[in-house]
């Protein structure tokens, strides 16, 4: 291992692609790995609302990676994020989402890789596929040199090469048209891959292939990168914002703390770092258990927090494990707050229907059940604001997040109908116009599609732990 090198000011760079598919995430796992290496301390971020490439950046630089976001986030916060999570970093490496310019629209970079750069004032280095390519790679290269003048590319790293010989080819068609430095270049490799499904990648916790175990696979990685990119020029990169350590707030003391399970295991991953951030800002102690593997919940517990995930594919585990659905039934019944996305919002339900047909029950708290669709269902950004006071908040307060999901609620209008929906979305792509945020009667349950990003305003992680206090102090006075 290469003695690790001494940095001043801080690395930091953001890889984007020509367009989705272009491998820029192999190709930030390869940087990272092979600056772990190294010795160097790096911190990831993931630009957009993904989830799963978080998962795996965090498991490659061994810090958890954040998400980066300019329509979900204000300006401000996105600089905050970078700030916090750099401290004591010695290379921040930002992937970007999608194409470079690909953001909440085709005519305004709003929500794009490109600007998450400009705010953060981070050089862009360019993936580029070019596994069927020859000399027109140049004239791609070229027409994103010159699409945004205000926007200078660091670098170029050419990805699915098939040999030097084709390297050369490619090198010599940029060198003769374009100004962009070549960085490098990366071969096909299987070793490297990973597996894909409906919502994207595989989660870093499947990889059950001893060719994509942890160890062998950045093993992997790292070797290739430092193989064939130019490290060196990469950690010559700097960031133009001010990155001076901001410390955490310090958690409120003036106020009695409360214990929130929060379900992580493979069935459920999907959590902004930054909603548990703000939640132990709060006074909150957050205490991880595992519907799939626990007979039972944490002792003393004041809230749940189910996040997002892949219930359907751990539907019959779940399912089996009756002592923890009926744990759970009883802990929405009690009164205790409960607040769901998505996954967690399925695992509440009648029953989930996988692809199979095949139906397996869940909690049986929501009176409807869920089947799995071979179609993304209300995809995109959503701007929620709550039709009635509610876990977090009240009426008429504000918060971004996003939609992603191969499912659908199945029953009738009558029994949705039957719960009462807390949340008015707003679907950014489609325009549809919804109520949604689903609760029961003589109970605190929260529970919705919707992934919200707590950061886009941070009062409603206020609002959750007020909530689940009053819901203590409520108990206590009745017991």
């Amino acid at each position: 291992m290469t003695v690790k090198k001494s940095l001043s000011p801080t690395s930091a760079f953001l890889l984007a692609s020509t367009a989705s598919g272009a491998g820029k995430t192999t190709v930030t796992l390869a940087i990272i790995a092979a600056l772990r290496r190294r010795g160097l301390v790096v911190q990831p971020f993931k630009g957009g609302p993904d989830f799963l490439d978080t998962g795996h950046q965090t498991r490659i630089a061994g810090r958890t990676s954040r998400n980066l976001d300019t329509w979900m986030l204000s300006h401000e916060s996105n600089r905050l994020v970078l700030q916090q999570a750099a401290n004591g970093a010695d290379v921040i490496v930002v992937e970007g989402m999608m194409g470079l310019f690909d953001g909440k629209n085709g005519a305004t970079e709003t929500g794009s890789s490109a600007e998450i750069a400009k705010v953060l004032k981070l050089p862009v280095v360019l993936v580029v596929d070019a596994g069927k390519s020859a000399r027109s790679i140049a004239a791609v290269l070229l027409g994103f040199e010159t699409f945004d003048p205000t926007l200078r590319l660091a670098g170029v790293i050419l990805n699915r090469v098939a040999s030097e010989r084709h390297f050369r080819m490619l090198e010599a068609a940029i060198l003769s048209r374009c100004s962009t430095p070549i960085l490098g270049w990366l071969p096909r490799s299987t070793s490297i891959s990973i597996p894909e499904r409906h919502l994207g990648l595989q989660t870093t916790e499947e990889h059950a292939d001893p060719a994509h175990a942890p160890e062998a696979q950045f093993e992997a990685l790292a070797t290739l990168a430092e193989s064939h990119i130019n490290l060196d020029h990469l950690l010559s990169l700097q960031c133009g914002v001010d990155l001076t350590p901001v410390p955490a707030p310090t958690p409120i003391i003036d106020a009695p703390r409360v214990r929130i399970g929060v379900a992580r295991d493979t069935a459920f991953t999907f959590y902004y770092e930054d909603n548990l951030d703000l939640l132990q800002e709060q006074g909150a102690e957050i205490v991880p258990f595992s519907p799939l593997q626990d007979r039972t919940l944490p002792v003393s517990l004041d809230a749940l927090y189910l996040g997002g995930g892949y219930p359907e594919l751990h539907a019959p585990q779940l399912s089996n494990n009756t002592s923890m659905l009926k744990a759970i039934g009883e802990f929405v019944a009690s009164g205790r707050p409960v607040y769901a996305e998505c996954g967690g919002m399925m695992y509440l339900t009648r029953s989930i229907t996988t692809k199979d047909t095949r139906v397996h029950k869940m909690v049986d708290t929501l009176p409807f059940t869920v089947e799995m669709t071979s179609h993304l269902d209300r995809f995109g950004y959503v701007t929620v604001e709550l039709a009635q006071n509610c876990l977090l908040g009240p009426a008429g307060t504000a918060i971004r997040g996003h939609s992603f999901h191969y499912s659908q609620i199945l029953d009738s209008t009558d029994e949705i109908t039957a719960v009462s929906k807390s949340y008015k979305v707003d679907y950014s792509l489609s325009g549809r116009q919804e109520l949604e945020g689903f609760g029961l009667p003589k109970t605190n349950l929260l529970a919705s599609y919707i992934h919200l990003h707590f950061r886009a305003n941070p009062v409603i992680a206020h609002h959750f732990v007020s909530a689940i206090r009053a819901a203590r102090a409520k108990s206590l006075v009745t017991a």
